[in-house]
C-alpha cells in the first residue's frame, strides 16, 4: 500500500534579538521586541537562513547565511532571545522556497547585505537592490516566490512575520535553549 501524500508541509520563522548595538538600534526604530528574522525549513532549526553578520564579531561583513542556533552569531551572542513560529505550506510553496534557497546557496557571493534599505526602512522607505536584501525582506521575498500569501507589508519589519491567525508559535525564550517537540 502506498503511503498517503502529505497535504502540507511545515516552514518555521524564527524572530530574535542578539542585543548588538545594530539590533539595538533597530529595535529602537521600530518599537518591536525582535530585529531580526531568519527562516528554516525544519523543526530543529539546523538550517536557517537569513542576511545577516557573517562574521559574527564583524557587523560591517553581512550577507546571506546559513544560522545554527549553537555556532556563529547566535553562539558569540548567548542571551538571544527568540520566538519560533511554525506555518504550514503546501508541497509545491515548500519545493519552491528549497529551489529558490538552494539557488541562493549556490550563487552565494553574488548576494550583498541591503544596509541602504535597512535604514530606509526605519524611515518608512522602500529600498530595493538586486541581489541585495536585510532579513526581513529577504523572508518575504522567499515567501513570495513560492506564493504563501501572507498579506505582508511591502516595506517589512520582523515584527510583521508575528501572524498568529496564519502561524504557530512554538517557542518564547533564549535561543539556545530551543528544543522542538520531538527532540529529548
Amino acid at each position: 500500500m502506498k503511503k498517503k501524500e502529505s497535504k502540507t508541509d511545515v516552514i518555521y520563522i524564527v524572530l530574535s534579538h542578539t542585543g548588538t548595538v545594530l539590533s539595538r538600534l533597530i529595535k529602537t526604530f521600530t518599537r518591536a521586541e525582535y530585529s531580526h528574522v531568519s527562516i528554516s525549513l525544519d523543526k530543529n532549526l539546523e538550517k536557517m537562513y537569513s542576511f545577516g553578520r557573517i562574521n559574527p564579531y564583524n557587523p560591517f561583513y553581512a550577507g546571506f547565511v546559513h544560522e545554527k542556533i549553537h555556532s556563529g552569531t547566535f553562539k558569540r551572542f548567548k542571551e538571544t532571545k527568540a520566538e519560533v513560529y511554525s506555518l504550514p505550506v503546501t508541497p509545491k510553496q515548500f519545493e519552491k522556497i528549497q529551489i529558490v534557497l538552494n539557488q541562493m546557496i549556490e550563487e552565494k557571493e553574488a548576494y550583498s547585505f541591503n544596509i541602504v534599505g535597512l535604514f530606509a526602512n526605519g524611515l518608512n522607505i522602500k529600498y530595493r537592490h538586486r541581489h541585495s536584501f536585510y532579513c526581513a525582506e529577504f523572508v518575504k521575498y522567499l515567501l513570495d516566490r513560492a506564493e504563501v500569501d501572507l498579506a505582508l507589508p511591502d516595506i517589512v519589519k520582523p515584527k510583521d512575520f508575528i501572524l498568529p491567525n496564519k502561524m504557530n508559535l512554538e517557542y518564547k525564550g533564549l535561543l539556545r535553549k530551543y528544543k522542538s517537540k520531538t527532540l529529548n
